[in-house]
């Protein structure tokens, strides 16, 4: 298997540091976290309730979900945008803690990364996804500057708005830490990389010389 794991909490800059590593590397680049919004998304249009595990699981084994560089699509529907609706960012924290739909969404990605080589992010890949994964990362930040790029990310101006989504992230920690199935954890051979005050460009040199010192190609 060529595959690279990054797993951490929200805002910590996973997904900016993985999409760089894959694009560096000339490798192909999965967010699993979208294909969890992905399921969302469309139980939310074709109103199916999120909370019915049997609906959802049945729902999740029948989407084709893909993505081309940073395009996500469900069937041939570009969804990218829309992905990142509130009400779909609520859904999918619901929707992830079914145990049925993380097992087709875990076969799905082990499928893709069996292609290889393959960069992949989440909060479960280095200890559920791929625990034989060569190159393991746990990738964090404290919680006023994840805070910070999320309100930058979504364009808050407002101290209170942001005072929010720092509460907003906190709790999100607490639910992906202590939910029964797959909770976020570092991986015993994780190499742990703190993203507090450093810039995208060191955090990706840094995996890269993981990667090389691994006798991974790219």
């Amino acid at each position: 298997m060529i595959a690279i794991a990054i797993d951490g909490p929200a805002g910590a800059g996973k997904t900016t540091v993985a999409r760089r590593v894959a694009e560096q590397l000339g490798w192909q680049y999965l967010d699993t976290g979208a294909m969890y919004r992905a399921v969302a998304l469309s139980a939310l249009t074709e109103d199916i309730d999120p909370t019915d595990e049997q609906a959802v699981t049945r729902l999740a084994g029948e989407l084709d979900i893909s993505m081309d560089g940073n395009t996500v699509l469900v069937g041939e529907r570009d969804v990218t945008e829309a992905l990142r609706r509130p009400q779909v960012t609520v859904t999918s924290s619901i929707v992830s803690k079914h145990p049925g739909v993380r097992a087709v969404m875990v076969d799905h990605q082990r499928r893709v990364a069996a292609d290889g080589p393959v960069v992949v992010e989440g909060r479960d890949i280095g200890t559920v996804v791929l625990p034989h994964a060569p190159v393991k990362i746990f990738l964090t930040a404290n919680l006023d500057e994840r805070a910070a790029r999320r309100a930058e990310e979504l364009e808050l101006q407002r101290s209170e708005d942001s005072e929010r989504l720092k509460k907003a992230i906190a709790t999100r920690d607490r639910a992906d830490q202590n939910r029964t199935v797959s909770p976020l954890v570092q991986a015993e051979d994780a190499v742990l990389i703190d993203s507090t005050g450093r810039s995208v460009d060191e955090i990706v040199d840094e995996i890269i010389s993981l990667v090389r010192s691994a006798g991974l190609p790219g």
